[in-house]
């Protein structure tokens, strides 16, 4: 992570507090990075994928930041934050995975004319959805490997960086990401 922890900790503290420009120098903090994570996600979705990094930050932001009528969310600490952002991500993945495989499946089906159709059947969809199934499994049998899971499939952390959040070394990193993909793959292929 390229910000300085106790940055981020000071202003979730101030936001805490209620302190409204908290929230604003937050975003002016965690933009870039939570940008970089989302573009590194989007490049290992499929091709022909419309969603772009920006439209998945931005919307991720609105979820973990709330409607800004409400009070502020309470996050206790970065790892916090960034486990609320990767769930955030998460979700609309998969919300927008099962909403593309739903049309796929008949779903909202209209009239349309030939001429106007762009043809690009979206892929990956059952992968998303599968693994998905299988992580809410897990996470009932293990909620720290499975947030491990959600930081580095579904928002493109390194080890490392996970680790940083989740406050475990690089090593039990390792460990657990070697079981949560073994664990994960056994699951998908006889669920």
């Amino acid at each position: 992570m390229n910000i300085p922890p106790h940055d981020i900790t000071r202003v979730l503290d101030a936001v805490a507090r209620g302190d409204g420009h908290a929230s604003e120098e937050l975003l002016e903090l965690v933009y870039a990075e939570l940008r970089r994570l989302a573009k590194a996600k989007m490049a290992r979705e499929a091709p022909g994928q419309t969603l772009q990094a920006t439209a998945l930050v931005h919307e991720a932001w609105l979820r973990v930041a709330g409607d800004g009528e409400s009070p502020p969310p309470q996050w206790s600490s970065r790892a916090h934050f960034f486990g609320a952002a990767a769930e955030a991500m998460r979700r609309i993945l998969i919300d927008r995975a099962r909403r593309r495989q739903a049309q796929r499946h008949g779903g909202g089906q209209e009239r349309v004319d030939v001429a106007d159709v762009d043809i690009a059947a979206p892929v990956g969809d059952d992968e998303v959805l599968a693994i998905n199934e299988a992580l809410e499994k897990f996470a009932a049998e293990d909620a720290e490997k499975a947030e491990l899971v959600k930081l580095r499939y579904f928002v493109g952390l390194s080890i490392e960086e996970a680790a940083d959040i989740l406050g475990i070394s690089g090593r039990t990193a390792k460990r657990h990401w070697a079981y949560a993909k073994a664990w994960l793959l056994h699951e998908v292929r006889t669920g």
